[in-house]
């Protein structure tokens, strides 16, 4: 027998935060709702529901499913069709998914994976979820890609003018200092919560959660790869990148660094001082004796983004953030 339910009761959400086989959740998980599939009264999925709070997206409704994990068809299709009709019930009229709550926390499934295995930070999942998802109606609805670079060493010969450019109006980079990790994590978010706020399914966080997601990556920060670029002391650009310290814990020598987020004021007189940061960056890597950078989930969608790395490298992977119309389950 196959049946989902609300989970409520301590025990009931002890099954979901632990499901065997997945990675532990929090104690108490966000969400505004959380549903387990039992399968002869065994726990074999998971989701939380989203409703609250979400951005706007042309005249829908949204309504988001995330935390999701399922062990078989079956329960994935009981799960995801309960998600989908009790977000209907709500008014919703547009499910995504997998996304756990925002753009900010995990979201999105791997449907390409290439030859390269899994990358720190990276989103991993079975190969049959993205099948589970299109069982149940839903259809692409963005695209991302990570993409290799393997030669650290090309020079854009664009760089030297952007430079200048950036002397000229005294924006000066420098490397994060540990030291004041907390003050540097500050300065990152005044720019994150400009540069992104147009960025595609945007929810704002405040300046406290910004310093909560990057706490647990302290002890992994090499200084030398994070980057912020200043005018007359504000910060106006970062980029924030980190050794692949998966590779270590396969038994592997670190070669790999993972470019993860370039983030710009929007303003005209910045223009190319990504593209300035990223080249920094790579010789840096280069410098400090790695061979490899990925540049991490980049959203099809912006194009900026995507012209930069398409600089150096190429895309070794690829993700898909799903949707389907509620409307016919009104």
């Amino acid at each position: 027998m196959v049946r989902t339910i609300a989970a409520t009761t301590p025990d009931e959400l002890r099954q979901f935060c632990n499901l065997p086989g997945e990675t532990p959740l929090h104690a108490k998980p966000d969400g505004d709702e959380h549903l387990l599939t039992l399968v002869e009264d065994e726990a074999q999925a998971r989701c939380s529901l989203w409703w609250h709070g979400l951005p706007a997206m042309d005249n829908h409704r949204l309504g988001y499913i995330g935390h999701f994990a399922a062990h078989s068809a079956t329960a994935a299709r009981d799960l995801i069709d309960r998600a989908c009709r009790r977000l209907a019930q709500l008014g919703r009229t547009l499910a995504v998914g997998p996304i756990d709550g925002s753009t900010w926390r995990r979201y999105r499934l791997v449907t390409e994976r290439g030859n390269d295995p899994p990358f720190f930070l990276e989103p991993d999942n079975p190969d049959e979820w993205p099948g589970y998802f299109r069982d149940a109606g839903f259809e692409p609805m963005a695209h991302y890609t990570s993409a290799l670079d393997l030669e650290l060493h090309k020079i854009d010969p664009r760089v030297a003018d952007t430079s200048s450019r950036m002397a000229a109006l005294d924006v000066r980079v420098r490397q994060m200092d540990p030291a004041s990790f907390d003050d540097e994590v500050s300065r990152i978010f005044d720019i994150s919560v400009v540069s992104f706020r147009t960025a595609f399914l945007y929810s704002p966080i405040d300046r406290e959660q910004c310093r909560a997601m990057y706490e647990p990556l302290k002890q992994f920060i090499r200084p030398e790869l994070v980057f912020i670029a200043e005018r007359r002391d504000a910060p106006v650009g970062f980029l924030f990148a980190v050794p692949d310290w998966l590779q270590a814990q396969r038994g592997a020598a670190i070669d790999t660094v993972i470019v993860k987020t370039i983030a710009i004021l929007p303003q005209p007189e910045y223009s190319g001082l990504g593209g300035l940061l990223l080249s920094q960056c790579r010789n840096r890597i280069a410098e400090l004796g790695y061979s490899r950078a990925v540049h991490a989930l980049m959203y099809d969608g912006n194009t900026r983004t995507r012209r930069l790395s398409d600089r150096y490298g190429q895309t070794m992977r690829g993700y898909t953030l799903f949707s389907r119309p509620l409307s016919a389950l009104s």
